[in-house]
């Protein structure tokens, strides 16, 4: 909603002012100037990007514009989740605990929390390294570099759909030029015609360096920014889980190893001790689904 509502203040203050200025709005409508600075932007993306990234920079667009990303809410269900199973590592047969990360689908454990059963990357992720602890041979400081590297992967591919909108924002003032110089030719042609007639080519041919400057860097780059932070936004659960997954390795209780995790989250939305007590440590799940009480 900030997405729209940021969009929609820059075009009231541009045309706003421009009025205010004795400037007519239907000026600016020039649709073919709009076709070939769009055309050209379009094709560019397409040039530049496979299918997977052209569909997922739509994707990306609509998180963005929706400030799509976990919240405090997901933060502590996977606060939650984790102590869970890192309570059962401790206390369960082996035999227990692979049952719930081969088939997290229909684990009762897994079950409990349904906003992070439907991100599978997150869920496969957890349950990967869960099932690396449990055979035990790994040393904490080779999971701890492999999950470091798969977190570099997931953040390269999350941010793609960033790279390719800014891309397209970067060559848009160039192209604006492009629909200027036709524009401008256009208008060489009509020289011997009146100055009324001339200046209004002219000033239409402008439109077209306008609209490329505009859309660059009131438009697209800021959604290209905005795209970026709401996907690396979306990369914090697997943070969370390195952390609170290697203190675990290393030694420490649950509810340390917890706490490793929690302070990997921005100040701004990181649940407190007390609300991670309550409603992460003392509300997990047992291995059947229902809430166990921590001792």
């Amino acid at each position: 909603m900030a997405v729209i509502i940021g969009i929609i203040l820059g075009l009231a203050a541009t045309f706003g002012g421009f009025m205010a200025m004795g400037g007519h709005p239907e000026v600016v409508w020039q649709p073919f100037e709009f076709l070939i600075i769009g055309g050209i932007a379009f094709s560019t993306f397409i040039i530049a990007n496979p299918f997977s990234v052209i569909k997922d920079t739509g994707s990306g667009i609509m998180q963005a514009a929706m400030g799509t990303g976990p919240k405090r809410k997901d933060f502590l269900a996977l606060l939650s989740l984790l102590y869970a199973l890192m309570r059962d590592m401790r206390q369960k047969p082996r035999n227990e605990i692979e049952a719930h990360i081969d088939d997290p689908a229909s684990s009762a454990l897994f079950g409990h929390f349904p906003s992070l059963l439907k991100d599978k990357e997150l869920t496969q992720y957890i349950c990967d390294y869960a099932r690396l602890i449990l055979i035990g041979n790994a040393k904490s400081h080779e999971i701890e570099a492999l999950m470091e590297q798969e977190i570099s992967t997931i953040k390269k591919h999350k941010t793609k759909a960033a790279g390719a909108l800014s891309t397209v924002a970067e060559a848009l003032p160039a192209l604006g030029i492009c629909a200027a110089v036709l524009g401008i030719v256009k208008a060489m042609g009509a020289i011997d015609q009146s100055p009324e007639i001339l200046g209004h080519y002219i000033g239409s041919a402008l439109i077209g360096t306008f609209v490329g400057i505009y859309s660059s860097y009131a438009i697209i780059s800021p959604l290209a920014a905005k795209v970026k932070s709401t996907r690396e936004k979306q990369c914090q659960p697997f943070i969370i889980t390195k952390q609170a997954l290697i203190a675990f390795m290393n030694g420490a209780l649950p509810p340390i190893a917890l706490e490793h995790g929690r302070k990997t989250i921005s100040a701004g939305e990181r649940p407190t001790i007390d609300e991670v007590e309550s409603e992460a440590i003392q509300a997990a799940p047992s291995a059947n689904g229902t809430v166990q009480q921590a001792a």
